[in-house]
């Protein structure tokens, strides 16, 4: 194969290679689609399908039903059959390899006829022979096939003789060639199709129907490739939308941290604030707890050292040391007993409940704030 194909035999090569086993077609067989696959290649594909259910095709996911005689009903791919034909003959894929027909068609001795073969260098399109050069001339000189089209084998086929390949032969008898199309039953068909099967329907000429076949497919073609044009363009608009929505909710995103973050300040601000006051009160309490306890201790001492003196009086004085101080002692005494220390304490220290009380805001399920989407693309289908 040449390194550089041209741009018909690179159009041949990729439309004659199944997308499922990316090898050249085998039998090939083509779904309502359009899209075309080996039969083997479809069976392994729904092997586990029967007659009847619905299958996806491979390629666009268009459903297809099972024939009830299973895939080996789904329709052959005449024309692909063909192109795949064709590319053999082509760009020296097979060149070298292929034999004369003529040469090697002596029934009588098979295996010297083969041996004599020479490779063959030309193709007959009508015969659908393959011919070395001398059996080429011959086939050329004969009345009955000069007007033949014969084609180089290992060169590669132009357009028009693509065209010169498409399916000639009945189905049904390989030896007739396809001349009439029923209208009626939309088939291609042989002269003895038509005396067997079509007498009574509606046919005319292949060719004749064939030009209105092509105005038609022309017609769709056109309109295909506007429709091409105008889904190439839908294109960009998704690099733009992508663009516009990666920026977009990036500002959005700025947006719930500035929010976020706002909220957080203002959480912690109050965090300390509410800190700060638990501090003042702990603080307050703190200095009225030792002022207290403070005039506790000094009334203690006081006692003590009256309970000290007296006992000492008692112990040591005489009878007019008592004498003199009894007066003075008592006065004390009941001063000091005046002194309700417990009333005291109560009344410097009043009852303190410190409590705290979490903020409703927890139980708020959005926080920060809401999201609101509207006008989405709805799904895109490719059909």
């Amino acid at each position: 194969m040449a390194a550089k194909k041209s741009s018909v035999v690179k159009e041949v090569y990729d439309m004659t290679e199944c997308c499922i086993c990316t090898e050249v077609f085998t039998d090939p067989r083509v779904l309502p689609c359009i899209h075309t696959f080996c039969l083997n290649c479809l069976m392994n594909y729904t092997k586990d399908k029967r007659p009847g259910d619905d299958i996806p095709c491979p390629l666009c996911r268009k459903e297809f039903t099972i024939p009830a005689d299973g895939l080996s009903g789904i329709p052959k791919n005449f024309f692909m059959e063909k192109l795949v034909s064709a590319r053999k003959l082509s760009a020296g894929e097979e060149a070298g390899h292929i034999l004369c027909d003529a040469c090697s068609s002596d029934e009588a001795r098979p295996s010297e006829a083969t041996a004599k073969a020479t490779p063959a260098t030309k193709h007959c399109l009508q015969c659908q022979q393959n011919y070395c050069d001398q059996c080429s001339q011959s086939h050329t000189k004969m009345k009955a096939t000069a007007s033949h089209a014969m084609v180089e084998i290992g060169k590669e086929l132009q357009k028009e003789e693509i065209a010169l390949r498409l399916p000639t032969k009945c189905e049904m008898h390989e030896d007739k060639e396809i001349e009439v199309f029923c209208l009626e039953c939309q088939l291609a068909i042989c002269m003895m199709c038509f005396v067997k099967s079509h007498k009574t329907h509606n046919c005319s000429d292949i060719e004749e129907v064939s030009i209105d076949h092509r105005k038609q497919i022309m017609n769709d073609t056109d309109k295909i490739s506007e429709l091409l044009k105008k889904t190439e363009g839908v294109l960009p608009r998704f690099e733009k939308e992508q663009n516009n929505l990666a920026n977009h909710l990036a500002d959005i995103k700025s947006e719930i941290n500035t929010a976020a973050d706002k909220l957080i300040a203002a959480v912690e601000r109050d965090r300390v604030r509410l800190l700060s006051e638990v501090e003042s009160i702990k603080l307050k309490r703190v200095k009225q707890l030792e002022t207290v306890k403070q005039e506790v201790e000094q009334h203690m001492a006081v006692l003590e050292s009256l309970k000290q003196y007296s006992e000492a009086l008692l112990s040591s004085g005489t009878a007019c040391d008592v004498t003199r101080s009894a007066n003075s002692l008592h006065s004390r005494a009941e001063e000091l007993m005046m002194f309700d220390v417990i009333s005291h304490v109560d009344r410097s220290l009043p009852s303190l409940n410190v409590n705290f009380t979490s903020s409703t805001l927890l139980g708020i399920e959005n926080l920060v704030g809401t999201i609101a989407k509207d006008g989405l693309y709805p799904r895109i289908l490719c059909r």
